[in-house]
């Protein structure tokens, strides 16, 4: 239907030069309404007419096809997105979303990494190999300023100030923020630039990106990940990790640690303090012994 079509355009260009959201999170929200518009289009249903009621038909739907509870309720936020537009956008007058319940999900607590297994991963790289010192320089910059595996591989020196004591992050949204970083990170990239990436032939565009594989390119996100699945595999770990688990490690570190969560929300760039929140999943013997000492019937 043309409608669709138009809706459909009008959004994504709001999602990017409004919202000015990264290119993933506009995808992901355009396959939330291509779900919706399929649905739709069947019926000959306009984005302008449709009702609660077929918000809920689509929903029963998606269980019966075995969607989890928690990628629904991320489908129905992306609805909700769209029909917030429609109404802004002066479309519709009314939100037929805005009654429609998301399922009840449990919080998924991150996996992390101990401060011992990092340690493993890091001591089963092969420093003898040119990519050595890059790859551990890469595993210290993830985890001591956790940062994203997209903010990771489009890192620029001009974004690295060591004598201020910080990096600049380009985040979600080109949003940017400011890491404080340790003495280890510059000493680790400190070590991979005489190593490696100052004899190396850069391919044009690439000057200013830190880390670069082999042919003078900058990576991409499958090698990091491909890098630490390895690293994993050598070291016999059991859990299932990924860049992100050192962004994850970083904050569950700071927060046990006894760091402010608003300043941990600050450092992973996160809009929402409650989604910083689901890192005071403290392990057992720390919540024992804060019990034990600070609790006034623990005397």
């Amino acid at each position: 239907m043309k409608d669709w079509t138009e809706v459909t355009t009008a959004y994504i260009e709001f999602l990017q030069w409004e919202k000015g959201l990264a290119e993933n999170s506009v995808m992901a929200y355009q396959r939330d309404v291509e779900k919706l518009k399929d649905f739709c289009v069947a019926r000959k249903i306009s984005p302008m007419h449709v009702k609660r009621e077929h918000l809920q038909e689509l929903i029963h739907q998606l269980y019966e096809l075995g969607i989890q509870p928690r990628s629904q309720a991320r489908i129905i936020s992306g609805w909700k997105q769209f029909f917030n537009f429609l109404v802004i956008d002066d479309r519709r007058t009314d939100d037929p979303s805005e009654l429609v319940e998301s399922p009840r999900i449990g919080r998924k607590l991150p996996v992390f990494l101990t401060i011992e297994e990092i340690d493993a991963l890091q001591s089963a790289i092969d420093l003898s190999k040119p990519e050595g010192h890059r790859n551990k320089a890469i595993l210290e910059t993830l985890y001591s300023c956790g940062l994203r595996v997209s903010e990771l591989i489009t890192l620029k020196f001009s974004d690295l100030f060591f004598d201020e004591g910080f990096i600049r992050v380009i985040g979600k949204g080109d949003k940017q923020r400011l890491v404080p970083v340790s003495k280890t990170v510059e000493k680790e990239i400190g070590f991979y630039l005489e190593s490696m990436r100052n004899h190396q032939t850069v391919q044009k565009g690439n000057e200013d990106i830190v880390f670069l594989n082999r042919r003078g390119k900058g990576l991409t996100r499958v090698m990091i990940f491909t890098i630490i699945r390895q690293l994993a595999e050598k070291i016999g770990l059991k859990k299932t990790i990924s860049p992100h688990t050192f962004r994850h490690s970083f904050a569950t570190h700071l927060v046990e640690g006894g760091a402010n969560l608003r300043a941990v929300q600050e450092m992973l760039g996160h809009e929402s303090i409650t989604t910083t929140e689901v890192y005071t999943h403290l392990d057992t013997n720390f919540l024992k012994e804060a019990i034990i000492s600070y609790h006034p019937r623990s005397i």
